[in-house]
Protein backbone atom coordinates (compact mmCIF):
# COMPACT_ATOMS: atom_id res chain seq x y z
CA UNK A 1 0.00 0.00 0.00
CA UNK A 2 1.28 3.42 -0.91
CA UNK A 3 1.23 6.06 1.79
CA UNK A 4 0.97 9.56 0.33
CA UNK A 5 3.82 11.78 1.45
CA UNK A 6 2.90 15.21 2.86
CA UNK A 7 3.74 18.07 0.57
CA UNK A 8 6.49 20.35 1.86
CA UNK A 9 5.17 23.51 3.43
CA UNK A 10 6.50 26.63 1.77
CA UNK A 11 8.29 29.11 3.96
CA UNK A 12 6.86 32.57 4.67
CA UNK A 13 9.49 33.92 2.34
CA UNK A 14 8.25 31.72 -0.50
CA UNK A 15 4.61 32.67 -0.01
CA UNK A 16 5.41 36.38 0.13
CA UNK A 17 7.90 36.17 -2.75
CA UNK A 18 5.35 34.66 -5.13
CA UNK A 19 2.73 37.26 -4.25
CA UNK A 20 5.28 40.05 -4.27
CA UNK A 21 6.47 39.13 -7.75
CA UNK A 22 2.84 39.44 -8.88
CA UNK A 23 2.74 42.99 -7.50
CA UNK A 24 0.89 42.50 -4.20
CA UNK A 25 1.98 45.51 -2.06
CA UNK A 26 1.28 43.78 1.26
CA UNK A 27 3.41 40.80 0.24
CA UNK A 28 6.12 43.18 -0.93
CA UNK A 29 6.02 44.94 2.43
CA UNK A 30 6.14 41.70 4.41
CA UNK A 31 8.95 40.31 2.28
CA UNK A 32 10.89 43.52 2.79
CA UNK A 33 10.43 43.23 6.56
CA UNK A 34 11.64 39.62 6.53
CA UNK A 35 14.85 40.74 4.86
CA UNK A 36 15.11 43.77 7.15
CA UNK A 37 14.84 41.66 10.30
CA UNK A 38 16.53 38.50 9.03
CA UNK A 39 13.48 36.34 9.81
CA UNK A 40 13.56 33.08 7.86
CA UNK A 41 16.07 34.56 5.42
CA UNK A 42 19.57 35.91 5.59
CA UNK A 43 19.39 39.54 6.76
CA UNK A 44 19.80 41.82 3.74
CA UNK A 45 19.08 45.55 4.03
CA UNK A 46 19.49 46.20 0.31
CA UNK A 47 16.92 43.53 -0.56
CA UNK A 48 14.65 44.89 2.18
CA UNK A 49 14.81 48.37 0.65
CA UNK A 50 14.07 46.95 -2.83
CA UNK A 51 10.81 45.35 -1.71
CA UNK A 52 9.79 48.17 0.61
CA UNK A 53 10.27 50.57 -2.29
CA UNK A 54 7.99 48.44 -4.47
CA UNK A 55 5.26 48.55 -1.83
CA UNK A 56 5.83 52.23 -1.00
CA UNK A 57 5.46 53.20 -4.65
CA UNK A 58 2.04 51.56 -4.51
CA UNK A 59 1.14 53.99 -1.70
CA UNK A 60 1.22 51.44 1.12
CA UNK A 61 1.67 53.67 4.16
CA UNK A 62 3.37 51.00 6.32
CA UNK A 63 5.98 50.53 3.63
CA UNK A 64 6.48 54.26 3.14
CA UNK A 65 7.12 54.71 6.87
CA UNK A 66 9.56 51.78 7.01
CA UNK A 67 11.34 53.04 3.90
CA UNK A 68 11.69 56.45 5.54
CA UNK A 69 13.24 54.70 8.53
CA UNK A 70 15.77 52.94 6.28
CA UNK A 71 16.80 56.28 4.77
CA UNK A 72 16.99 57.84 8.24
CA UNK A 73 19.27 55.06 9.49
CA UNK A 74 21.19 54.60 6.27
CA UNK A 75 20.36 50.90 6.08
CA UNK A 76 20.51 49.43 2.59
CA UNK A 77 20.65 52.92 1.09
CA UNK A 78 22.75 56.04 1.53
CA UNK A 79 21.67 57.94 4.63
CA UNK A 80 19.38 60.83 3.67
CA UNK A 81 17.27 62.89 6.08
CA UNK A 82 15.54 64.60 3.16
CA UNK A 83 14.38 61.30 1.64
CA UNK A 84 13.41 60.05 5.10
CA UNK A 85 11.16 63.12 5.47
CA UNK A 86 9.75 62.56 1.98
CA UNK A 87 8.59 59.03 2.75
CA UNK A 88 7.50 59.81 6.33
CA UNK A 89 5.34 62.64 4.98
CA UNK A 90 3.67 60.45 2.34
CA UNK A 91 2.75 57.91 5.01
CA UNK A 92 1.77 60.54 7.57
CA UNK A 93 -0.59 62.25 5.15
CA UNK A 94 -2.35 58.90 4.75
CA UNK A 95 -2.88 58.83 8.51
CA UNK A 96 -0.17 56.38 9.59
CA UNK A 97 0.44 57.27 13.27
CA UNK A 98 4.02 55.98 13.41
CA UNK A 99 4.91 58.07 10.39
CA UNK A 100 3.17 61.07 11.91
CA UNK A 101 5.32 60.76 15.01
CA UNK A 102 8.46 60.21 12.93
CA UNK A 103 7.71 63.31 10.89
CA UNK A 104 7.14 65.23 14.11
CA UNK A 105 10.56 64.08 15.33
CA UNK A 106 12.18 65.35 12.13
CA UNK A 107 10.60 68.80 12.57
CA UNK A 108 11.55 68.87 16.26
CA UNK A 109 15.18 67.98 15.52
CA UNK A 110 15.47 69.97 12.29
CA UNK A 111 16.60 66.96 10.28
CA UNK A 112 15.74 67.04 6.58
CA UNK A 113 13.56 70.10 7.20
CA UNK A 114 14.10 73.44 8.98
CA UNK A 115 13.52 73.00 12.71
CA UNK A 116 9.88 73.86 13.46
CA UNK A 117 8.68 72.85 16.95
CA UNK A 118 5.11 73.99 16.28
CA UNK A 119 4.91 71.76 13.19
CA UNK A 120 6.33 68.91 15.27
CA UNK A 121 3.55 69.42 17.83
CA UNK A 122 0.92 69.34 15.06
CA UNK A 123 2.14 65.92 13.86
CA UNK A 124 2.53 64.56 17.39
CA UNK A 125 -1.07 65.60 18.04
CA UNK A 126 -2.33 63.67 15.01
CA UNK A 127 -0.52 60.52 16.16
CA UNK A 128 -1.49 61.02 19.81
CA UNK A 129 -5.18 61.18 18.87
CA UNK A 130 -4.77 57.69 17.44
CA UNK A 131 -3.61 56.43 20.84
CA UNK A 132 0.07 56.19 19.94
CA UNK A 133 1.57 56.20 23.42
CA UNK A 134 5.01 57.44 22.41
CA UNK A 135 3.45 60.39 20.53
CA UNK A 136 1.33 61.20 23.58
CA UNK A 137 4.50 61.20 25.65
CA UNK A 138 6.28 63.48 23.19
CA UNK A 139 3.29 65.84 23.16
CA UNK A 140 3.34 65.89 26.95
CA UNK A 141 7.06 66.72 26.87
CA UNK A 142 6.37 69.62 24.48
CA UNK A 143 3.78 71.08 26.85
CA UNK A 144 6.10 70.51 29.81
CA UNK A 145 9.06 72.28 28.19
CA UNK A 146 7.21 74.85 26.13
CA UNK A 147 8.64 73.45 22.89
CA UNK A 148 6.37 74.50 20.02
CA UNK A 149 3.55 75.41 22.39
CA UNK A 150 3.13 77.60 25.46
CA UNK A 151 4.20 75.73 28.60
CA UNK A 152 1.18 74.10 30.24
CA UNK A 153 1.79 71.66 33.08
CA UNK A 154 -1.87 70.61 33.21
CA UNK A 155 -1.84 69.52 29.56
CA UNK A 156 1.57 67.94 30.01
CA UNK A 157 0.17 65.82 32.85
CA UNK A 158 -2.91 64.92 30.82
CA UNK A 159 -0.97 63.63 27.83
CA UNK A 160 1.65 61.86 29.94
CA UNK A 161 -1.11 60.11 31.89
CA UNK A 162 -2.72 58.97 28.62
CA UNK A 163 0.63 57.51 27.55
CA UNK A 164 1.19 55.92 30.96
CA UNK A 165 -2.24 54.26 30.83
CA UNK A 166 -1.11 52.67 27.57
CA UNK A 167 1.97 51.32 29.36
CA UNK A 168 4.61 53.81 28.18
CA UNK A 169 7.38 53.50 30.80
CA UNK A 170 9.15 56.71 29.75
CA UNK A 171 5.91 58.60 30.35
CA UNK A 172 5.73 57.05 33.82
CA UNK A 173 9.24 58.32 34.56
CA UNK A 174 8.25 61.82 33.39
CA UNK A 175 5.15 61.72 35.60
CA UNK A 176 7.29 60.71 38.56
CA UNK A 177 9.61 63.65 37.97
CA UNK A 178 6.68 66.07 37.66
CA UNK A 179 5.28 64.87 40.99
CA UNK A 180 8.71 65.19 42.58
CA UNK A 181 9.14 68.75 41.30
CA UNK A 182 5.56 69.83 41.93
CA UNK A 183 4.90 70.68 38.28
CA UNK A 184 1.14 71.02 37.84
CA UNK A 185 0.55 69.06 41.04
CA UNK A 186 1.46 69.37 44.70
CA UNK A 187 4.95 67.98 45.29
CA UNK A 188 4.73 64.35 46.38
CA UNK A 189 7.70 62.04 46.76
CA UNK A 190 5.29 59.16 47.39
CA UNK A 191 3.63 59.71 44.00
CA UNK A 192 7.02 60.13 42.37
CA UNK A 193 8.18 56.78 43.75
CA UNK A 194 4.88 55.19 42.65
CA UNK A 195 5.53 56.15 39.02
CA UNK A 196 9.23 55.30 39.17
CA UNK A 197 8.30 51.86 40.52
CA UNK A 198 5.84 51.25 37.70
CA UNK A 199 8.45 52.18 35.10
CA UNK A 200 11.12 50.14 36.87
CA UNK A 201 8.85 47.09 36.88
CA UNK A 202 8.66 47.35 33.09
CA UNK A 203 12.45 47.23 32.89
CA UNK A 204 12.90 50.95 32.21
CA UNK A 205 16.50 51.78 33.13
CA UNK A 206 15.82 55.41 34.06
CA UNK A 207 12.92 54.32 36.27
CA UNK A 208 15.12 51.71 37.94
CA UNK A 209 17.85 54.29 38.58
CA UNK A 210 15.44 56.86 40.01
CA UNK A 211 13.79 54.21 42.19
CA UNK A 212 17.21 53.12 43.43
CA UNK A 213 18.15 56.68 44.31
CA UNK A 214 14.80 57.13 46.09
CA UNK A 215 15.55 54.00 48.12
CA UNK A 216 18.96 55.41 48.98
CA UNK A 217 17.40 58.68 50.10
CA UNK A 218 15.02 56.69 52.33
CA UNK A 219 17.95 54.79 53.88
CA UNK A 220 17.23 51.53 52.07
CA UNK A 221 20.74 50.72 50.85
CA UNK A 222 19.82 47.14 49.89
CA UNK A 223 16.96 48.37 47.71
CA UNK A 224 19.15 51.08 46.24
CA UNK A 225 21.84 48.57 45.23
CA UNK A 226 19.22 46.22 43.76
CA UNK A 227 17.63 48.80 41.46
CA UNK A 228 20.84 50.60 40.57
CA UNK A 229 22.41 47.27 39.57
CA UNK A 230 19.43 46.48 37.34
CA UNK A 231 19.69 49.85 35.60
CA UNK A 232 23.47 49.66 35.43
CA UNK A 233 23.26 46.17 33.95
CA UNK A 234 21.23 47.63 31.08
CA UNK A 235 24.12 49.96 30.30
CA UNK A 236 22.69 53.18 31.73
CA UNK A 237 25.79 55.29 32.40
CA UNK A 238 24.28 57.44 35.16
CA UNK A 239 23.16 54.34 37.06
CA UNK A 240 26.61 52.82 36.65
CA UNK A 241 28.15 56.00 38.02
CA UNK A 242 25.72 56.19 40.96
CA UNK A 243 26.29 52.54 41.83
CA UNK A 244 30.05 53.00 41.70
CA UNK A 245 29.76 56.08 43.90
CA UNK A 246 27.76 54.09 46.43
CA UNK A 247 30.20 51.17 46.44
CA UNK A 248 33.17 53.54 46.76
CA UNK A 249 31.76 55.13 49.91
CA UNK A 250 29.81 58.08 48.54
CA UNK A 251 26.74 59.66 50.23
CA UNK A 252 24.45 57.04 51.74
CA UNK A 253 27.07 54.32 51.37
CA UNK A 254 27.03 51.31 53.69
CA UNK A 255 29.50 50.94 56.53
CA UNK A 256 33.16 50.81 55.55
CA UNK A 257 33.39 47.05 55.92
CA UNK A 258 30.66 46.66 53.25
CA UNK A 259 32.34 48.85 50.65
CA UNK A 260 33.49 47.27 47.42
CA UNK A 261 36.41 49.02 45.72
CA UNK A 262 36.63 46.40 42.98
CA UNK A 263 32.93 46.80 42.24
CA UNK A 264 33.27 50.58 42.23
CA UNK A 265 36.20 50.32 39.83
CA UNK A 266 34.17 48.09 37.51
CA UNK A 267 31.12 50.36 37.37
CA UNK A 268 33.13 53.58 37.16
CA UNK A 269 35.00 52.04 34.21
CA UNK A 270 31.81 51.03 32.41
CA UNK A 271 30.30 54.50 32.85
CA UNK A 272 33.58 56.20 31.94
CA UNK A 273 33.84 54.20 28.73
CA UNK A 274 30.46 55.65 27.75
CA UNK A 275 31.83 59.16 28.22
CA UNK A 276 30.37 59.92 31.67
CA UNK A 277 32.61 62.78 32.72
CA UNK A 278 32.20 62.44 36.50
CA UNK A 279 32.89 58.71 36.25
CA UNK A 280 36.04 59.45 34.26
CA UNK A 281 37.25 61.91 36.89
CA UNK A 282 36.36 59.69 39.85
CA UNK A 283 38.04 56.73 38.14
CA UNK A 284 41.19 58.84 37.84
CA UNK A 285 40.97 59.69 41.54
CA UNK A 286 40.45 56.03 42.44
CA UNK A 287 43.53 54.95 40.49
CA UNK A 288 45.60 57.77 41.99
CA UNK A 289 44.58 56.99 45.58
CA UNK A 290 44.24 53.21 45.63
CA UNK A 291 45.17 51.89 49.04
CA UNK A 292 43.83 48.34 49.08
CA UNK A 293 46.03 45.41 50.03
CA UNK A 294 48.90 45.24 47.57
CA UNK A 295 47.44 47.95 45.35
CA UNK A 296 49.81 50.79 44.64
CA UNK A 297 48.53 53.95 42.94
CA UNK A 298 48.38 53.66 39.15
CA UNK A 299 49.22 57.19 38.03
CA UNK A 300 49.33 56.25 34.35
CA UNK A 301 45.71 55.12 34.35
CA UNK A 302 44.75 58.04 36.58
CA UNK A 303 46.20 60.50 34.07
CA UNK A 304 44.50 58.64 31.21
CA UNK A 305 41.05 59.15 32.73
CA UNK A 306 41.80 62.68 33.95
CA UNK A 307 42.60 63.55 30.33
CA UNK A 308 39.31 62.14 29.06
CA UNK A 309 37.35 64.20 31.59
CA UNK A 310 39.56 67.26 31.04
CA UNK A 311 38.95 67.17 27.30
CA UNK A 312 35.22 67.26 28.02
CA UNK A 313 35.80 70.53 29.88
CA UNK A 314 35.70 69.41 33.51
CA UNK A 315 37.71 71.93 35.52
CA UNK A 316 38.65 69.54 38.37
CA UNK A 317 40.00 67.04 35.86
CA UNK A 318 41.91 69.76 34.05
CA UNK A 319 43.50 70.75 37.38
CA UNK A 320 44.34 67.12 38.20
CA UNK A 321 45.90 66.60 34.76
CA UNK A 322 47.93 69.77 35.17
CA UNK A 323 49.24 68.51 38.52
CA UNK A 324 50.13 65.18 36.86
CA UNK A 325 52.17 67.01 34.22
CA UNK A 326 53.77 69.28 36.83
CA UNK A 327 54.87 66.27 38.90
CA UNK A 328 55.43 63.79 36.08
CA UNK A 329 52.93 61.35 37.58
CA UNK A 330 51.66 58.95 34.91
CA UNK A 331 52.74 61.33 32.14
CA UNK A 332 56.07 62.90 31.21
CA UNK A 333 56.90 65.92 33.35
CA UNK A 334 55.99 68.91 31.18
CA UNK A 335 55.58 72.41 32.63
CA UNK A 336 54.20 73.78 29.37
CA UNK A 337 51.38 71.22 29.44
CA UNK A 338 50.87 71.85 33.15
CA UNK A 339 50.45 75.58 32.55
CA UNK A 340 48.09 74.88 29.63
CA UNK A 341 45.76 72.72 31.70
CA UNK A 342 45.97 75.04 34.73
CA UNK A 343 44.85 77.88 32.45
CA UNK A 344 41.88 75.94 31.07
CA UNK A 345 40.68 75.15 34.59
CA UNK A 346 41.48 78.65 35.86
CA UNK A 347 39.42 80.24 33.10
CA UNK A 348 36.46 78.22 34.36
CA UNK A 349 36.92 79.68 37.84
CA UNK A 350 38.77 76.84 39.57
CA UNK A 351 40.48 78.65 42.44
CA UNK A 352 43.28 76.10 42.91
CA UNK A 353 44.12 76.24 39.22
CA UNK A 354 44.11 80.04 39.36
CA UNK A 355 46.56 79.95 42.27
CA UNK A 356 48.85 77.43 40.57
CA UNK A 357 48.77 79.36 37.31
CA UNK A 358 49.84 82.39 39.35
CA UNK A 359 52.75 80.34 40.70
CA UNK A 360 53.75 79.36 37.15
CA UNK A 361 53.75 83.02 36.10
CA UNK A 362 55.65 84.11 39.22
CA UNK A 363 58.36 81.49 38.66
CA UNK A 364 58.38 81.47 34.86
CA UNK A 365 57.52 77.77 34.73
CA UNK A 366 56.04 76.61 31.43
CA UNK A 367 55.43 80.18 30.27
CA UNK A 368 57.10 83.58 30.26
CA UNK A 369 57.69 85.00 33.75
CA UNK A 370 55.19 87.78 34.47
CA UNK A 371 54.58 89.12 37.98
CA UNK A 372 51.56 91.17 36.93
CA UNK A 373 49.86 88.06 35.55
CA UNK A 374 50.82 86.18 38.70
CA UNK A 375 49.10 88.84 40.80
CA UNK A 376 46.03 88.77 38.56
CA UNK A 377 45.54 85.03 38.98
CA UNK A 378 46.42 85.06 42.70
CA UNK A 379 43.77 87.75 43.18
CA UNK A 380 41.08 85.77 41.35
CA UNK A 381 41.72 82.76 43.60
CA UNK A 382 42.14 84.85 46.75
CA UNK A 383 38.79 86.55 46.18
CA UNK A 384 37.22 83.07 46.21
CA UNK A 385 38.73 82.41 49.64
CA UNK A 386 41.62 80.22 48.49
CA UNK A 387 43.98 80.49 51.47
CA UNK A 388 47.21 79.66 49.65
CA UNK A 389 46.41 82.28 47.01
CA UNK A 390 45.69 84.80 49.76
CA UNK A 391 49.08 84.05 51.26
CA UNK A 392 50.76 84.33 47.85
CA UNK A 393 48.99 87.59 47.07
CA UNK A 394 50.02 88.95 50.44
CA UNK A 395 53.62 88.06 49.61
CA UNK A 396 53.43 89.92 46.28
CA UNK A 397 52.12 93.04 48.03
CA UNK A 398 54.87 92.76 50.62
CA UNK A 399 57.63 92.52 48.01
CA UNK A 400 56.06 94.85 45.45
CA UNK A 401 56.17 92.23 42.70
CA UNK A 402 53.60 92.84 39.97
CA UNK A 403 51.83 95.38 42.15
CA UNK A 404 52.74 98.52 44.07
CA UNK A 405 54.24 97.60 47.44
CA UNK A 406 51.61 97.89 50.18
CA UNK A 407 52.39 96.47 53.62
CA UNK A 408 48.87 97.08 54.90
CA UNK A 409 47.26 95.08 52.08
CA UNK A 410 49.95 92.46 52.48
CA UNK A 411 49.01 92.06 56.14
CA UNK A 412 45.30 92.04 55.27
CA UNK A 413 45.73 89.03 52.92
CA UNK A 414 48.08 87.27 55.36
CA UNK A 415 45.52 87.79 58.11
CA UNK A 416 42.73 86.29 56.01
CA UNK A 417 44.88 83.30 55.08
CA UNK A 418 46.04 82.80 58.67
CA UNK A 419 42.50 83.00 60.05
CA UNK A 420 41.49 80.32 57.52
CA UNK A 421 44.22 78.04 58.88
CA UNK A 422 47.16 78.52 56.51
CA UNK A 423 50.26 77.67 58.58
CA UNK A 424 52.73 79.71 56.50
CA UNK A 425 50.49 82.77 56.77
CA UNK A 426 50.22 82.28 60.53
CA UNK A 427 54.01 82.21 60.82
CA UNK A 428 54.57 85.26 58.60
CA UNK A 429 51.75 87.31 60.08
CA UNK A 430 53.71 88.06 63.23
CA UNK A 431 56.80 89.08 61.23
CA UNK A 432 54.73 91.52 59.15
CA UNK A 433 52.95 92.89 62.22
CA UNK A 434 56.30 93.98 63.71
CA UNK A 435 56.81 96.24 60.68
CA UNK A 436 53.44 98.02 60.95
CA UNK A 437 52.23 100.80 63.19
CA UNK A 438 49.17 100.31 65.40
CA UNK A 439 47.15 102.41 62.97
CA UNK A 440 48.24 100.32 60.02
CA UNK A 441 47.41 97.13 61.90
CA UNK A 442 43.93 98.47 62.70
CA UNK A 443 43.45 99.46 59.06
CA UNK A 444 44.48 95.97 57.82
CA UNK A 445 42.19 94.27 60.34
CA UNK A 446 39.31 96.53 59.31
CA UNK A 447 39.93 95.73 55.63
CA UNK A 448 39.97 91.98 56.31
CA UNK A 449 36.77 92.24 58.36
CA UNK A 450 35.01 94.18 55.59
CA UNK A 451 36.24 91.64 53.03
CA UNK A 452 34.70 88.78 55.04
CA UNK A 453 31.45 90.68 55.67
CA UNK A 454 31.08 91.46 51.97
CA UNK A 455 31.40 87.79 51.01
CA UNK A 456 29.78 86.06 53.93
CA UNK A 457 31.32 82.86 55.15
CA UNK A 458 33.96 81.93 52.57
CA UNK A 459 35.38 78.48 53.00
CA UNK A 460 39.14 78.46 52.70
CA UNK A 461 40.77 76.04 50.30
CA UNK A 462 44.38 75.02 50.04
CA UNK A 463 44.39 72.58 47.12
CA UNK A 464 47.66 72.89 45.23
CA UNK A 465 50.12 70.89 43.20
Amino acid sequence: MQVPQPKPIDSDRDWFARAAEHGNPYAQFNLGMLYRNGEGVEQDDAEAVRWLMCAACQRLAFAQNQLGSMYYLGRGVGQSDMLAVYWFRLAAEQGDPSAQQNLGDMFRLGRGVPRDPSEAVAWYFKAAEQDTASAQRMLGACYLNGDGVAPDHALALAWLRKAARLGDADAEVSLGLMHRRGQGVAPSEAQAVHWFRRAAGKGNAAGQRLLGLACLEAGDVKGACLWLKRAAGQGEAEAQFRLALLLAGGPGAPTSDALDEAGALNWYTRAAEQGHVLAQYNLGVLYARRHGAGQAPDFRRAAYWYRHAAEQGMAKAQFALAVAHAKGQGVPRDEVQAARWYRRAAEQGDASAQNNLGVMYANGQGLRQNDAEAVRWYRKAAEQGHTLAQYNLGGMYNSGRGVERDSVRSYMWMLLAADAGDPAASANKAVLADCLSPGQLDSARDMSRRWRDARGAVTGERRAA
